[in-house]
């Protein structure tokens, strides 16, 4: 089968690895993305630096670039099915850009059509439950300028209308199985796949960024999926429930892996459910673009940050290009990584309504830290900056603190992910690089 070149396109740097046949990690190499001209001359700019002139036997890319996968969810009740959608949608590596519920109105259709979505999620019911609301839903779907194709998740016995009537228009959808069929039951998988099936056949290929040189034939995922699929894999071989923390210039997004134990394994008491796999994005979390932001959670929570932090968060808002040169910028850099991680693992762990319980953390075996603040970082300041979710007990819960911390330098997560469906063994065998104890 020979060698794989695996291609992360994102919105500032083209990432690629090139992976042997039995997973181990033969080079890497990065490139801004030229959005501004043709994606695929960063790919082949990438795949010069590892391939040279030869050719990989395989390219799998992932991509975020362009914005990545905006999804906007059309629900219910907020508390139930659309919480459900979006709980979902983050699964599927979408970036949750609107939630509508209830009938929609005039208004409600004006401000889904603001939120500007690649593909909308309509949800809503249980199976056999009320039916009402989704087939409205689906009426003004049909009828509206909002071109984005819609996944349907609801109410499997209202799906032949819902067919029909979004049909009847010409709107582009697909139906797949209900991701609440009963109250507290979350079922991920159908929607997840369809929302990555719509956004590779209708997204990627409409968002402009190549013209015609097989781009949208290589995208394989949203970047965001194929690290939660890594995520999967990595704990499948870790044996042991995972928790990755990923520290971006906008966002810092963190994915869990959990396996129910006790009571959580036999009872349902929360009205949406608790969804095992799972990603959270915090949007006003970011190193750069939403470093102010991180100083607003930071006062909210209680997590103190000196002077100079404050300072450095202003300077690196106003100037995200800017890079930590001298030790007190890198120790201003350390202290907004630790307050980011921080508050984003809090917020991951809390109930996401009233009367849930806390997403249970405290079995986590493995923290895994990702993002270039840490990848850029001495490696005893990645060290700190992971092992405060180990030491944070301010979230009200117990926290993983019999777990063991390790850096995703390489950005391997993304390429197990993208492996596992084509070739597991090698994405296991390189998922099994981050194993601290191997």
């Amino acid at each position: 089968m020979g060698a794989v070149l695996i291609v992360d396109v994102g919105s500032t740097f083209t990432k690629g690895l090139l992976i042997g046949e039995d997973g181990t990690l033969l080079g890497r190499a990065s490139h801004p993305t030229t959005v501004g001209t043709d994606v695929m001359d960063g790919v082949d700019a990438v795949r010069a630096a590892l391939c040279g002139t030869d050719t990989a036997g395989d390219v799998l890319v992932c991509s975020s670039a362009g914005g990545g996968l905006r999804l906007a969810v059309v629900g219910y009740e907020r508390e139930v099915t659309a919480e459900a959608g979006h709980r979902v949608g983050l699964s599927a590596g979408a970036r949750v850009v609107h939630v509508a519920s209830g009938a929609m109105s005039t208004a409600d259709v004006a401000a889904l059509r603001a939120a500007r979505p690649d593909v909308v999620l309509l949800v809503g019911g249980t199976d056999g439950g009320n039916a009402d609301v989704l087939r409205h839903n689906a009426g003004r779907l049909a009828r509206t300028r909002v071109t984005a194709p819609v996944v349907v998740a609801g109410n499997a016995d209202a799906a032949p209308d819902v067919t029909a009537v979004l049909g009847s228009t010409g709107r582009r959808h697909v139906v797949t199985a209900n991701v609440l069929p009963r109250i507290g039951e979350v079922v991920p998988d159908g929607a997840r796949s369809a929302i990555r099936e719509v956004f590779l056949e209708h997204v990627i290929g409409g968002k402009g960024l190549s013209r015609g040189r097989g781009f949208a034939r290589l995208v394989r995922a949203a970047t965001p999926d194929a690290v939660l699929r890594g995520v999967e894999v990595l704990a499948e071989v870790a044996g042991r429930d995972v928790l990755v923390v990923d520290v971006g210039g906008a966002t810092t997004d963190v994915y869990s892996v959990l396996t129910p134990q006790g009571e959580d394994a036999s009872l349902r008491r929360e009205v949406v459910g608790t969804l095992w796999h799972a990603r959270t994005v915090e949007a006003d979390l970011g190193m750069r673009w939403n470093a102010l932001g991180v100083l607003e959670a930071a006062a909210r929570e209680g997590i103190p940050l000196d002077g100079t932090a404050t300072r450095w968060a202003g300077a690196v808002a106003a100037d995200p290009g800017r890079v930590a040169a001298t030790a007190a910028e890198w120790a201003a850099e350390e202290a907004l990584a630790t307050a980011a991680v921080t508050v984003a693992v809090r917020r991951h762990g809390r109930p996401a309504a009233a009367g849930e319980r806390p997403r249970p953390l405290a079995d986590v075996g493995l923290v895994v830290g990702s993002g270039g603040v840490l990848r850029h970082a001495d490696p005893a300041t990645a060290d700190r900056v992971g092992g405060a979710v180990l030491a944070d007990h301010g979230g009200g819960w117990r926290v993983p603190d019999r777990a063991r911390t390790v850096l995703d330098g390489d950005h391997v997560l993304m390429a197990v992910g993208l492996l596992a469906e084509v070739r597991p063994a090698a994405a296991r065998r390189l998922a099994a690089t981050l194993l601290p104890w191997s």
